[in-house]
């Protein structure tokens, strides 16, 4: 019977929750930090197993968000690849500037090594599957292309992968060492194939992620500007409107969308950073291309919940 470490808000006071939660996302994922979108209702479950050098955990939470900075990606002894793959809710991973949005039935993966942003913006019960990096790279797979994109699981081998990582999570209570690195093993190689096949897609698709990976690096160069529009992307990368438009038409987000998140979430960032403490809320908001303090505070309170203020006050309490 392989060990499990199981960690829940249950045995936790309520007004400590949000605190202890945090602590275990730092300690567990190894350097990761945390924050519950200004909520202060909280309840959260993780229960974790390792198959051979493979660490898989099932996470239920109410919605939240985790950020690995560059620093922090820095400091890390140990990189891995990192599996969301969601039984309830949805999760958007953001990594070198893509972002990939998984719901049940599928997976994506990103790579600790780098800095990265995943948003769980409603209640979630992810399996979260981490592999060392090494035994992919050693492998001939070349990352960098294929983080933070959607890998699949409806069909094909990474379905074969999905289900194989969901299975052994639920057997690996009954499995012995050598069957859960057994087990871990085929998960490794797995995975490998299907970044095998991911990266040997030569098709619209794949050339619709390049051109989408193209724009959302363009926004995030040009995120703090507040000129930044469609119109000047469109010249920018020498397209119509309606093709970027058109580019996005299947996302989660219009274009006009993604660009306010990218700039909402990179306030939230820095309303959340007690070395900005210093710095005003508009600062904040004008540094990264508002121009209307009004017009910022509603944005982010349909966005997060909470004006600005009190998210910041809820992030970082004064002593």
């Amino acid at each position: 019977m392989q060990p499990s470490t199981v960690m829940s808000t249950d045995e936790v006071s309520p007004r400590e929750r949000a605190d202890a939660w945090r602590e275990w996302i730092w300690s567990h994922f190894a350097g990761l930090e945390s924050d519950l979108y200004g909520d202060t209702d909280f309840d959260g479950h993780m229960s974790a197993s390792r198959a051979g050098d493979v660490v898989m955990t099932k996470l239920e939470a109410n919605r939240h968000r985790v950020l690995r900075s560059p620093e922090l990606a820095r400091r890390s002894e140990t990189d891995y690849l990192k599996i969301v793959a969601p039984w309830r809710g949805s999760a958007a991973v953001e990594q070198h500037g893509r972002q990939a949005w998984v719901r049940p039935g599928g997976w994506t993966i990103y790579d600790t090594a780098g800095s990265y942003e995943i948003g769980n913006p409603e209640r979630v019960e992810h399996l979260i599957v981490m592999l060392p990096r090494e035994q992919l790279t050693e492998r001939g797979v070349r990352l960098e292309p294929l983080m933070a994109r959607q890998v699949g699981g409806t069909s094909g081998i990474s379905r074969v992968a999905l289900e194989t990582m969901r299975s052994t999570y639920l057997e690996l209570p009954s499995m012995s060492a050598a069957s859960a690195r057994g087990a871990g093993e085929t998960i490794v190689e797995l995975v490998r194939l299907s970044l095998l096949e991911l990266a040997g897609r030569e098709n619209a698709a794949t050339q619709l992620e390049a051109f989408r990976d193209r724009i959302r690096e363009h926004i995030g160069k040009h995120l703090r500007d507040p000129d930044l529009s469609i119109e000047l992307i469109a010249q920018a990368l020498n397209c119509s409107k309606r093709h970027l438009h058109n580019a996005f038409a299947d996302e989660e987000d219009s274009l006009a969308h993604y660009i306010l998140r990218r700039r909402l979430q990179a306030c939230m960032r820095d309303l959340n950073n007690p070395a900005l403490a210093s710095r005003t809320i508009t600062e904040i908001a004008l540094s990264w291309g508002f121009n209307n303090s009004a017009h910022f505070s509603r944005v982010f309170r349909e966005h997060t919940g909470l004006s600005p203020r009190a998210f910041r006050e809820a992030a970082c309490p004064q002593p």
